[in-house]
């Protein structure tokens, strides 16, 4: 018998670059784009000093066609889902490994819409009240869709 585990993240951040979809021979849409998030505090001379943290972000199916509509580079959003690591081989022969945030879900946190950040100076609202529903539609449907058959990480785990 395994032991219990839990892989969860939840990040609030901002993206650092528009989602960029792609397709696996079999036509599954997959979208990737990276989030920053930031931590601050007081050194021991009081000084405020920050850092911040980037993450790699990969959605599949539903979602990852709602995150290439909705998001654009400088929105604030919330995303959860699973750490996930892939490797490859390079051409030299050399073994690389990338570790990514497998979204299950995500909230935007700015009502700034597609534009991203330079929205509010337009003058334009976020989304009419019938395509937040859509999306929030959209968004249900695609949390009860199973992962692409290509994803090593879908496979049955003996727990």
């Amino acid at each position: 018998m395994s032991a219990r585990s839990l892989n969860k993240v939840q990040l609030i951040g901002n993206l650092t670059r528009d989602p960029e979809i792609r397709y696996t021979n079999s036509g599954t849409p997959v979208a990737t784009f990276g989030m920053a998030t930031n931590k601050s505090w007081k050194d021991a001379n009081g000084e405020q000093k920050e850092i911040a943290e980037f993450h790699n972000i990969v959605s599949w199916n539903k979602m990852a066609e709602i995150c290439q509509q909705l998001l654009a580079k400088g929105m604030k959003v919330y995303v959860e889902g699973s750490l996930t690591t892939r490797s490859w081989e390079t051409e030299d022969g050399s073994t690389r490994y990338k570790t990514e945030v497998r979204v299950n879900d995500m909230i935007l946190l700015d009502s700034k819409g597609k534009k991203g950040a330079g929205l509010e100076e337009n003058g334009e609202e976020g989304l009419p009240e019938e395509e937040e529903k859509e999306v929030e539609e959209e968004k249900e449907e695609s949390s009860e869709e199973e992962g692409p058959e290509e994803d090593p990480l879908e496979e049955d785990l003996p727990f």
